[in-house]
């Protein structure tokens, strides 16, 4: 952050009201460690993995297929394969940070 004397900016006092808030609302700041570094990454790396075959069967798909009722079947299913997979991610992402 800034030194005692000089100006803050905007972002700092943001933060700092921030911080307050939490520190008023009981929450706990606890930084996370070497071993969970490692897990959250590994969980990236995985459902990166996921979103990327997913990504790559739904192209597959809609090259086979010419109609746009069954085109627009395929996008829906390939959203709800997204938004289930990062949520998956992000659930197991909260579990590993909370230890």
């Amino acid at each position: 952050m800034a030194d005692q004397g000089a100006p803050k900016s905007a972002y700092e006092l943001a933060m700092e009201r921030l911080k307050k808030r939490d520190q008023e609302a009981g929450i706990e700041v606890r930084p996370i460690t070497d071993a969970q570094k490692a897990a959250i990454a590994e969980i990236r790396n995985f459902y990166e993995a996921k979103l990327a075959e997913a990504e790559v069967l739904h192209q597959s798909k809609l090259r086979s297929t010419f109609d746009p009722a069954a085109r627009e079947t395929l996008d829906q299913e390939y959203r709800r394969d997204r938004e289930r997979l990062t949520s998956e991610r992000d659930n197991k992402i909260e579990k590993a940070r909370r230890g």
